[in-house]
């Protein structure tokens, strides 16, 4: 440090401390003095502890295998569960790999946010985190006790494919399979492959006869 730069730094300490002395005269004690100058700055006092009165516990990260049954007997070890939910599809019934844990003490659900939060499970680190109370959607734990039932979509299609047709209802679906079938006579001309694509049988149905009778003589 050359002499001008020593002679620099005093300079500016003792500009700082001439402004604290100040300071401290017109608006009392301050706890520090910034470096770069300006007035001094007090410390805020930290707030008084507040109660942990939250009980629910977002997990995320949950891999495959880990459902209700195993998170049940796992974290039912640190204390007594009320109510546990996971996240799953609507159509397939597939986990979401999120969930809900309520605990009945929230000393208990604090300590489990804390050491389990990024706990390696199954090559997946656990994301835990409270919940308070007043986010908690009222309608999270709605239908928690019923066993979740994927929709049969296979029975489904099936019902409806083998249900009863009318006469317009059945050209109509015909129709459809002659324009597929005829892109897909284009496709493979187009492919130059030399193929004699068979004939739609059914295409063609009987038109409805209609019966004529003779009038009834009074």
């Amino acid at each position: 440090m050359g002499a001008k730069a020593k002679k620099a730094l005093k300079k500016k300490l003792k500009k700082n401390s001439s402004q604290l002395s100040i300071s401290r005269r017109t608006n009392g004690t301050f706890d520090f003095l910034p470096l770069e100058g300006g007035p001094g700055r007090r410390i805020s006092e930290p707030e008084e502890p507040v109660n942990e009165t939250a009980t629910v516990l977002y997990i995320g990260h949950i891999p495959h295998g880990f459902y209700e049954e195993q998170m049940q007997g796992f974290f039912q070890q640190f204390g007594k569960i009320k109510r546990l939910r996971i996240s799953r599809n609507r159509k397939t019934g597939k986990s979401k790999h999120y969930g809900f844990l309520e605990f009945e003490n929230p000393e208990v659900a604090k300590v489990v946010a804390d050491e389990m939060n990024n706990y390696l499970l199954f090559e997946h680190n656990l994301q835990l985190s409270l919940i308070p109370p007043e986010r908690v959607h009222p309608k999270l734990w709605k239908g928690v006790n019923r066993r979740f039932k994927p929709v049969d979509w296979k029975a489904i299609a099936r019902k409806r494919h083998n249900k009863e047709r009318t006469v317009e209802e059945h050209q109509r679906m015909v129709k459809g399979i002659l324009k597929r079938d005829e892109k897909r006579r284009k496709r493979i001309k187009a492919a130059g492959i030399d193929y004699e694509c068979p004939d739609f049988v059914g295409d063609i149905q009987p038109a409805p006869k209609k019966i004529k009778f003779d009038e009834e003589e009074d």
